[in-house]
């Protein structure tokens, strides 16, 4: 079966997941972690993107990024990042063949009313993992940045953040609110289902504009046969006098 066509649009963002190779480790000391920081902050910028929020976990990476000017600026960002960082840890640990498993996982986001929502489903993964009981405890992240302004070159601030407050103090502990609840389980999946199947994650009006835009599905197909068509009062009539001639 062929696989879906990517859904994409300019300046909308796209919560992004990358798993290492059957789950296994990408990531084996800190210089590591600092590598794949410095070579996505250059792909971001040789491919205009930016980059909102992100975590990298101890086998896969989460991003919620935008492209500003290419439409499959994303796509490129991504692959580039792949091949060097997969070329990084091949040669540091006397390694080869594949690192990632398979192309990325990747879904539009409603800014509106998802954006926020992702940022904490993304930054609070070393929380659910048991790796941290805080989130400001995980260097890995744009956690900090969000929430105390630690300065975080990867970041490029997004406009839901900022109407968080009008100040960038007020704007922290705006966001450090944010983080006192636990996001519902409903929206848990919600944000992993439409992530692992490639479905835009937002309102059905951001549904319908993007099939508008796009003039593609951004819903899936609903399961089971198609309900029958009702026969109208013609359809009877019609099919009477066809009857009554045989």
């Amino acid at each position: 079966m062929p696989r879906r066509s990517r859904v994409r649009l300019p300046d909308v963002p796209q919560h992004i997941i990358q798993r290492g190779n059957n789950r296994q480790a990408t990531f084996f000391a800190e210089d590591d972690y600092r590598f794949y920081l410095d070579c996505l902050v250059d792909a971001a910028h040789r491919y205009g993107c930016s980059i909102h929020a992100y975590v990298l976990m101890t086998n896969h990476v989460h991003l919620l990024a935008s492209a500003r000017r290419l439409e499959d600026g994303l796509s490129r960002m991504m692959q580039h990042l792949g091949r060097r960082f997969v070329q990084h840890v091949n040669h540091a640990y006397r390694r080869s063949g594949t690192l990632w498993e398979g192309r990325y996982k990747a879904s539009l986001v409603d800014s509106e009313q998802y954006f926020l929502r992702c940022c904490r489903y993304i930054e609070l993964n070393p929380v659910r993992a048991g790796m941290v009981k805080n989130p400001s405890a995980y260097r890995w992240s744009s956690y900090r940045h969000h929430a105390f302004g630690i300065t975080d070159r990867v970041v490029s601030t997004h406009e839901q953040y900022a109407r968080l407050g009008r100040s960038a103090e007020d704007r922290q502990l705006a966001y450090r609110a944010l983080f006192r609840a636990e996001l519902d389980g409903e929206t848990l999946e919600a944000i992993r289902d439409s992530a692992n199947r490639g479905w835009p994650l937002g309102s059905e009006r951001f549904k319908d504009d993007i099939e508008r835009a796009l003039k593609c599905p951004a819903r899936p197909p609903k399961r089971g046969r198609p309900p029958r068509a009702v026969p109208t009062q013609q359809d009877q009539q019609g099919e009477l006098m066809r009857l009554s001639k045989i």
